[in-house]
């Protein structure tokens, strides 16, 4: 259980919509058919390739580059609209966007088609976690928000296991195009329960620093302050090290099962959903928590505990990839998803924390805007791009040497987030844990 917060102040609303685990409960919902909607093309690509004829690096494309270039940058200019004109709203009119643009994926007849589709769903997805983030952060203490913004980052495992569940389903039955609309309806209720009962929260009302809150300094003000705090920029380059490798590892994994383990998409949607999310779900907790607890005691936790942890899951990778068989290879790369995941939640709170309370939103949206171009944009690009480059001397076994490619940079992100454990060291970084 998250600890207790102090009361919000009066509101008008229910009561209930006023405590801070329904405001992230709702927040999780969102968040979950958010990574749903970007991540349904992964359990698809087998059969949208074959119908449409592409290349493993157009397929990359559209896991990958298509979505997070949109999504990144306007990510950006969304999250100053959003500190300034409320974050509640733009939120909801943002879930309206990426369904609609969701379910055109459906629609698209070739490549060029679905990637505008992609596009759109980055527009809108842009207006989805920087807000979130930051509505978080005033609903939960500094010492508290790592471990609530890993609680919020399980929208994610549960975006992945419906996508493989719900979506591999409606493949199976009805058609890749059919699974387009079945995930991307509910987007559209979750708007309007957000408009009706969050209500926009006063920026920084839980931080002990009063300084900052209620200036609203201007974009590039804003820009400044994240790119000359070393936590901060550090932090950026670490998580879209490790996202490299999160993205790349999800959005091929079913592929990779299927063509190289013999997998069939039934059998996906069965159990790779349930697992990875497990697995996902364990990281995020275990990673805020530990680093919550360790980070009162010594900030540089904070950057410790991803490092550590993505130095273990680099041999239980190369496992994973070469047993034979799909069944324990599935079962094997349980163990670096759980572990690489473990970044999130602290590296979340290094930017809430550390982020003047008026500028939240654009810190969150400046580190997803690399996380995502470093690891969404470039991650499943690489595999993809590596595998067609490797084809013609090794065949079927081509995504084999593609998903080996990733292994060392998991040691390149367990250096970035070091670099990030020695800034948090030097820095007065007071806002991190809630003292220093």
């Amino acid at each position: 259980m998250l600890p207790p917060l102090r009361p919000a102040p009066p509101t008008g609303l229910p009561r209930l919509t006023q405590r801070p685990n329904f405001v992230l409960g709702l927040l999780i919902l969102i968040y979950t058919f958010n990574v749903l909607d970007r991540q349904i093309v992964s359990i698809l690509a087998q059969p949208i390739k074959a119908e449409m004829g592409l290349s493993d690096t157009q397929l990359g494309l559209l896991t990958g580059l298509a979505f997070a270039l949109f999504y990144s940058v306007f990510g950006i200019p969304v999250g100053w609209l959003a500190d300034r004109f409320g974050r509640v709203r733009t939120m909801a009119a943002s879930c309206i966007v990426w369904s609609v643009c969701s379910i055109a994926c459906g629609f698209s007849q070739n490549f060029a088609q679905m990637a505008a589709a992609r596009m759109g769903v980055g527009v809108g997805e842009a207006g989805g976690a920087p807000p979130s983030y930051s509505l978080i952060s005033d609903y939960f203490p500094p010492h508290a928000r790592a471990q609530a913004l890993g609680l919020f980052s399980l929208g994610a495992p549960l975006g992945i296991l419906l996508g493989m569940t719900l979506g591999g389903w409606a493949a199976v039955e009805f058609g890749w195009r059919a699974a387009f609309y079945v995930v991307s309806l509910p987007g559209v209720f979750f708007a309007l329960l957000l408009w009706l009962l969050v209500k926009e929260p006063k920026a920084g009302r839980l931080d002990t620093e009063t300084k900052s809150i209620e200036v609203q300094a201007p974009l590039a003000v804003a820009v400044r302050e994240f790119f000359t705090t070393p936590a901060l920029w550090r932090v950026a380059v670490a998580g879209g090290l490790s996202a490299f490798v999160t993205y790349g590892l999800l959005n091929w994994l079913p592929s990779f099962l299927m063509r190289t383990k013999g997998m069939a998409l039934g059998e996906v949607a069965q159990y790779l959903g349930f697992i990875n999310a497990g697995a996902m779900a364990l990281g995020l907790w275990f990673g805020g928590r530990l680093a919550d607890r360790l980070g009162r005691r010594n900030p540089a936790a904070y950057g410790l505990v991803p490092a550590a942890s993505l130095v273990l899951a680099a041999p239980a990778f190369v496992a994973a990839v070469i047993v034979p068989g799909w069944a324990p290879s599935v079962l094997l790369f349980a163990i670096p998803i759980a572990l690489n995941i473990v970044f999130m939640g602290p590296a979340l709170a290094v930017v809430q924390n550390g982020a003047k309370p008026a500028n939240r939103t654009v810190a969150s949206a400046l580190f997803l805007l690399i996380n995502n171009l470093v690891g969404l944009g470039g991650g499943p690009l690489f595999i993809g791009f590596v595998s067609d480059l490797a084809a013609p001397r090794y065949g079927h076994n081509a995504l084999i040497v593609a998903m080996l490619a990733l292994t060392p940079v998991f040691l390149l992100a367990a250096l970035a987030h070091y670099l990030v454990a020695r800034a948090l060291r030097t820095e007065r970084y007071s806002r991190l844990g809630g003292e220093l």
